[in-house]
């Protein structure tokens, strides 16, 4: 079993559950000083955006795209890096995902904790590589359309990229 994943806001009060509480936001939060935050990491490169942050601006109605733009986000460079940092946390012991967002079912915390916390039953793993990388859609929800990845009749736009079940659409093997 692995350790769980909570989330919470940055203004609540710490508790002995917490485990390690992980900042997932870009800004520090207002009003927060940094001596009493208990902070045991702070995830900048984790937290989506600026420009994906302002689009969805916790509108709930847009979470479900946000949830698949902010997935694709976390899958390359210094957000995939900072996840693998989050991760390694996570493999010592529970962490609590923090962010000043109100709504925080609604917030990069839920999607974060969603792709670090397995399914009841399931072992803890990477989920990046459910991303697909010619669409950014979460690729056990469906492409988007027109994504070559999702048409096994068409080859990927990005050679030598694995598809969904790890089968390459470069024509190799």
């Amino acid at each position: 079993m692995s350790a769980p994943v909570r989330i919470g806001r940055i203004y609540d009060a710490p508790s002995s559950r917490d485990g390690a509480r992980v900042l997932v936001d870009r800004i520090w939060p207002r009003g927060v000083r940094k001596a009493d935050a208990h902070l045991d990491a702070w995830a900048r490169d984790v937290a989506p955006s600026h420009e994906l942050r302002r689009w969805y601006g916790h509108d709930p109605a847009k979470f479900t795209e946000f949830r698949r733009r902010y997935a694709a986000e976390l899958s390359q460079g210094p957000a995939r890096a900072a996840l693998d940092g989050v991760r390694a946390l996570l493999a010592a012991g529970p962490v609590t995902l923090l962010t000043a967002t109100r709504d925080v079912e609604h917030s990069q915390a839920a999607v974060l904790a969603g792709l670090l916390q397995p399914p009841e039953g399931g072992e803890a793993a990477c989920w990046a590589h459910l991303v697909c990388p010619d669409c950014g859609a979460i690729v056990t929800e469906g492409h988007q359309p027109g994504c070559p990845a999702g048409d096994p009749g068409v080859r990927s736009a990005r050679p030598g990229r694995a598809g969904p079940g790890g089968v390459s659409r470069s024509g190799g093997p």
